[in-house]
């Protein structure tokens, strides 16, 4: 359905381009199921038989209004069982780590006890790895992972201001500023949108070379880097240069901006996907 829907968007894309914006699929839809389509156009056949074999075992985790049986439903799974309340409230921490942009990197404050994104996404490829383990434990395992790498690799899951990931942030994509639109929901949604339709498609086969490019790095490596776009790229673009500076009543990405920012968005994607292509082939492959 959320893919559906942004195929019938996507054509509306120009009209932002000029001014005029529309509402698109948010990142935990589109983005993440992009991903996740990376992920697994990019996996070994090996591990991807692996994939299918423990997504077809999805029953087992009892969620019927939460499907997972394909790899781009597993990809918003973690998101959708935040709909069944108290059930899966342990794991609301687990979908980022806000480390602060204007101090030095450093993730034992935000990562105490594990309840951070990449603690988890480190604990759910040991999981998958441990054929001792039950199966249901796996199928979720490799959900979350599935998830929690997309979530990595949004910059405002991985650090911020004290403001929430920038949902504190009351921000205007060009000229499309309702009341509640925050700097989150912009990165979330309309920027990735728009970064993911626009030409080439990420979703593809990369090269050998692509690939050892872009999975450089352990999960620290990448949540560093990811901290660093969101100084370097998300806060300072909103906030004219200054990432750490004074914060408007309503910061403001115009159309050059967004034009200018949208690489870095669609090379999060790129490297969410090909990340989660490298963690699987090392648990399943």
């Amino acid at each position: 359905m959320a893919r559906t829907m942004t195929r019938i968007l996507t054509p509306f894309l120009a009209l932002i381009s000029i001014g005029i914006a529309t509402p698109a699929s948010a990142y935990w839809e589109y983005g993440h199921e992009t991903i996740g389509e990376i992920a697994y156009r990019n996996i070994t056949p090996e591990t991807r038989r692996a994939v299918d074999a423990l997504l077809h075992q999805s029953k087992l985790l009892e969620t019927p209004n939460c499907k997972a049986g394909t790899i781009e439903q597993a990809a918003i799974w973690a998101d959708c069982i935040k709909t069944l309340g108290p059930r899966f409230s342990y794991a609301y921490d687990w979908h980022y780590q806000n480390v602060n942009i204007c101090k030095p990197f450093d993730l034992k404050g935000p990562c105490k006890d594990g309840n951070c994104v990449s603690a988890q996404i480190e604990r759910d490829v040991k999981l998958l790895k441990d054929k001792s383990v039950p199966v249901r434990e796996r199928v979720q395992a490799l959900a979350f992972l599935i998830h929690f790498v997309g979530d990595l690799h949004q910059p405002l899951h991985a650090g911020d201001r004290g403001d929430l990931g920038g949902n504190q942030v009351l921000a205007a994509y060009g000229d499309y500023a309702p009341e509640k639109l925050n700097l989150h929901s912009i990165w979330d949604g309309y920027l990735a949108e728009r970064a993911i339709s626009t030409p080439p498609s990420p979703v593809r086969v990369y090269s050998a070379a692509e690939r050892a490019e872009l999975q450089l790095g352990s999960v620290e490596d990448w949540s560093h880097e990811s901290w660093q776009v969101a100084h370097d790229v998300a806060y300072a673009s909103a906030l004219g240069g200054d990432a750490c500076g004074p914060e408007p009543k309503r910061a403001k990405l115009d159309q050059a901006t967004i034009a200018r920012i949208l690489p870095a968005a669609k090379l999060e994607v790129e490297r969410g996907g090909l990340r989660l292509a490298k963690l699987l082939d090392e648990a399943l492959g």
